[in-house]
């Protein structure tokens, strides 16, 4: 691959805060919500549509990253 370069707005760079997920899917892409949940209601915080592959990919570098997270600091609980 290609080096690619990416350019970014300081209020992206900040990133949001998103305490729950939620998942759709259609046979051509995946809908991933990223919300806020502070009762009494929740914010959408960001919306990321991409494709199957794309969504794999995605789930497969998580569970790498979860993989080294918990080989330096412990086990996480899905609480």
């Amino acid at each position: 691959m290609s080096e690619l370069n990416i350019k970014a707005e300081d209020k992206e760079l900040r990133g949001r805060y998103a305490n729950m997920m939620q998942v759709m899917h259609a046979k051509e892409e995946f809908v991933l919500d990223f919300i806020f949940a502070h009762p009494p209601q929740g914010e959408l915080v960001s919306r990321l549509i991409v494709s199957p592959s794309h969504a794999k990919r995605i789930a497969e570098a998580l569970m790498d990253n979860l993989k080294k997270y918990e080989a330096q600091f412990g086990p996480v609980d899905k609480v």
